[in-house]
C-alpha cells in the first residue's frame, strides 16, 4: 500500500500518478515533475537539496516545467500544502 505522502513531489507538492521515489519511498524514478521541474532522486534527494529546489521555484514565481500540464483550475495554495514536511 503506498501512502499518500508518497505520491506527492518533494518540492512543489503536485500529486503525481506513481511515487516519485517508489512504492518504498527510498527508490527514485528520475521522472521529471511537470510543475516545477524536479528530477526525483536528484533535486530532492536531501531535505537540504528540497529546500533550495523550493526556494528556486518560488522566488520564479512558481513556473510550470511543462504548462500544458497545468490543469485549467490550479491554484498554488491548494497543491503546496502537500509539499509541506516533504523531504525534510
Amino acid at each position: 500500500m503506498t501512502d499518500e505522502r508518497n505520491l506527492h513531489c518533494r518540492v512543489c507538492g503536485l500529486e503525481q500518478a506513481s511515487p516519485p521515489w517508489g512504492a518504498d519511498g527510498k527508490t527514485p524514478t528520475w521522472e521529471i515533475c511537470a510543475c516545477c521541474g524536479t528530477e526525483f532522486g536528484y533535486q530532492d534527494a536531501t531535505p537540504k537539496a528540497v529546500m533550495r529546489a523550493r526556494t528556486s521555484w518560488i522566488s520564479r514565481g512558481y513556473p510550470w516545467h511543462e504548462e500544458s500540464a497545468r490543469p485549467a483550475a490550479w491554484r498554488l495554495e491548494d497543491q503546496i500544502i502537500h509539499a509541506q514536511g516533504l523531504g525534510r
